[in-house]
């Protein structure tokens, strides 16, 4: 099983590597998007895309309202466990 982690793509950073800054949660790290990029959707319209994050790699884009919902309940979830 795999968790992937909703985050906003805030930056290219690499064109040729397809590599991007991503913020989850306040942190910024840097990830792989070539996962998500297509002809129809070119790497420089990525910024703004919601992704789940899974070690470092884009898996896909989902809606904001989405990625709301499960940053959220993750949230909660954290919260029990303290």
């Amino acid at each position: 099983m795999c968790l992937g982690i909703p985050g906003q793509i805030v930056e290219i950073t690499d064109v040729v590597q397809k590599l991007a800054l991503v913020e989850i949660g306040g942190v910024k790290r840097q990830i792989n998007i070539a996962c998500i990029i297509d002809q129809t959707h070119p790497i420089e319209s990525c910024v703004g895309d919601w992704v789940l994050v899974h070690v470092g790699f884009a898996l896909n884009r989902i809606d904001q309202q989405e990625a709301h919902k499960t940053l959220q309940l993750l949230s909660e979830l954290a919260q029990t466990q303290t």
